[in-house]
């Protein structure tokens, strides 16, 4: 059975997004900050970038989805046009029923309403053998951190201080974390946790 893995970029100070997210700033103001590495020096962080993809499933929530909120009553089919990155089942957690999508390239879009662990199950029956990528934001991060459903978090710390907007481990209760390989270049810190789960009490 493939891993469940976490991959997010954060600023030194803990945001996964600046403030004030909306269509025109999707990362909120500032946060496109965080991801430069992956535009600005892609070969320098080729290894970090295959491996946000490849997965057999992938779970993200709404807001990582797109800025419509409450009843989708518009159209939207997420951020990445026709042929998004994934090409492979994407569940989004959400409060409000929808048809899946399906684009170009394999990438389906499901919309689950009854929460993380049932995101997470039907994630798992997609994905089979290969292993899960839980693609953020924070909230949704925090969540499958606070369920113990993560066991391994990757985190691409931009040397940048945002000062307010989604903080990660906000609602992700009390979280062991064991360092796996960290590595660094002028744009980014790639920091490679495993999640460390208490053993089972006996009797």
């Amino acid at each position: 059975m493939g891993i469940v893995t976490c991959d997010i970029g954060v600023s030194v100070d803990g945001f996964a997004a600046g403030p004030s997210q909306s269509r025109e700033e999707p990362l909120g103001v500032g946060g496109e900050r965080l991801h430069r590495w992956m535009f600005e020096a892609p070969e320098e962080n080729r290894e970090e970038i295959d491996a946000i993809l490849g997965h057999g499933a992938y779970i993200m929530g709404r807001n990582m989805f797109g800025p419509v909120r409450g009843p989708w009553d518009e159209p939207w089919d997420g951020w990445w046009g026709r042929e998004p990155p994934y090409r492979a089942p994407v569940f989004v957690l959400t409060h409000h029923p929808r048809e899946p999508i399906g684009m170009a390239g394999g990438t389906v879009f499901h919309f689950v309403t009854d929460g993380v662990e049932a995101a997470f199950a039907r994630a798992r029956e997609a994905a089979g053998d290969r292993s899960i990528s839980v693609a953020g934001g924070a909230s949704t991060a925090d969540q499958f951190l606070a369920a113990g459903l993560i066991d391994e978090l990757r985190l691409h710390i931009a040397p940048i201080v945002l000062g307010a907007g989604e903080r990660l481990f906000v609602r992700s209760g009390d979280v062991r974390l064991e360092t796996v390989s960290a590595r660094a270049n002028p744009l980014v810190a790639h920091v490679t946790y495993r999640v460390v789960r208490d053993a089972p009490r006996s009797g």
